[in-house]
């Protein structure tokens, strides 16, 4: 067989033709409706249209793509990484929007939420008729969630919630936020309706990254909900870190999407730019460096894939969830870097997505745990000792 340079391991062998056929939709959708503008929402720091385009999502299977009844897909893991890998080759923050819509926000409906709540909500999610944010990151406390100051005190049968989450995707635009706060009987989520009186959620202007994304604030003061509006099926941490798992997964393909973007970019420059007489993908310094990128980018794509068929064997451990978490976004990163001194000055204009890709990738390295956090899972993994404090 003949070496195929977008392809080099043969992974897409391992691949069924309905995760081909799913890869092929969401690629053409990405190509049609998101590449064509992404650069000017980025620069403009705007995501125009954005319920149009998450009917049009709902509409191919995207959200909640992995979650089963109630009007979504039911895909596997892996189908739904390589939906992930797409949408972030066009973009992170539409890859987000995908994340935080389905990975976050419905599937801490789906897991712990009452049928009741199940029926009101995840059908009109999985359309994308009604967005969903995940409020969880308060404006102090990041990575230490058990400090979070949001309260939630019984009143009579309601509850009365109050405080502030920070960094939330798809705030300002959603129908429902899943928001986590303290209780007396320890962490609770409520699925609160943003039409809530005292719920406001102010978007967050002057980003350098994530630019065409809808993030925002979340304010709840002294909301007042019904007693059903607390998720019944669970209680404590373990309710959003495992949804921050789900989330964490999706991003171990996107990631690859972002880093496969820019080394197809530099990689086609190579072969036209001309410098001392021929193309500079002729010299040794810049195969070396084409070499290297697609070293990690092909090696990602493999640990991407073992995780997602871990995940539909059910025998994937957060741990390894982390492993790949940490080693996609930090490679994603290199290899955009490098591709940007391939493209030399071209690098950084937006007429090529290396340093958006590249801009974007620096929140993505931070959000759903940040590098610290996941050396210090598999740390703690390794050695049997907890460092966290």
């Amino acid at each position: 067989m003949s070496f195929v340079p977008t392809d080099p391991l043969g992974i897409d062998e391992l691949l069924s033709p309905e995760d081909l056929a799913v890869r092929a939709t969401v690629r053409d959708w990405a190509a049609d409706r998101v590449l064509p503008h992404i650069a000017e929402w980025y620069e403009n720091g705007e995501l125009p249209g954005i319920r149009e385009l998450a009917r049009e999502l709902g509409s191919i299977g995207a959200l909640g793509m992995s979650l089963t009844g109630y009007g979504c897909a039911g895909a596997s893991a892996v189908q739904y990484g390589l939906a992930c890998l797409e949408l972030e080759a066009a973009d992170s923050g539409i890859r987000s929007l995908v994340s935080v819509q389905g990975s976050l926000a419905m599937y801490a409906i789906w897991k712990y939420g009452s049928e009741e709540q199940k029926e009101r909500w995840l059908p009109g999610m999985a359309a994308g008729e009604l967005i969903g944010c995940f409020g969880l990151t308060e404006p102090d406390v990041g990575s230490d969630p058990a400090a979070m100051r949001t309260y939630a005190k019984r009143d009579g049968t309601d509850w009365v919630l109050t405080g502030r989450k920070m960094w939330i995707t798809n705030g300002s635009v959603a129908a429902v936020a899943v928001v986590w706060a303290q209780t007396d009987e320890g962490v609770r989520g409520f699925a609160v309706p943003t039409d809530s009186a005292g719920f406001s959620a102010p978007e967050i202007k002057h980003k350098w990254s994530l630019r065409a994304s809808v993030t925002s604030e979340l304010v709840m003061d002294d909301v007042r909900l019904p007693a059903d509006a607390v998720l019944p099926g669970v209680t404590g941490l373990k309710g959003p870190l495992g949804c921050l798992s789900h989330a964490r997964y999706g991003i171990v393909w996107g990631s690859m999407g972002a880093a496969r973007a820019s080394f197809e970019s530099a990689l086609d420059y190579a072969k036209t730019r001309e410098q001392f007489g021929k193309p500079i993908g002729g010299f040794q310094l810049t195969q070396a460096k084409l070499a290297d990128m697609a070293l990690e980018l092909h090696k990602g794509i493999l640990l991407a894939h073992h995780l997602g068929r871990r995940m539909d064997a059910g025998t994937l451990r957060p741990e390894q969830i982390s492993f790949g978490k940490l080693n996609n976004v930090r490679e994603a990163i290199d290899i955009c870097r490098t591709a940007r001194t391939i493209l030399g000055a071209n690098g950084i204009s937006l007429e090529y997505p290396v340093m958006r890709h590249a801009t974007n990738l620096e929140s993505v390295l931070t959000y759903e745990g940040t590098v610290e956090m996941h050396q210090l899972v598999l740390g703690k993994a390794l050695t049997g000792l907890d460092a966290f404090r």
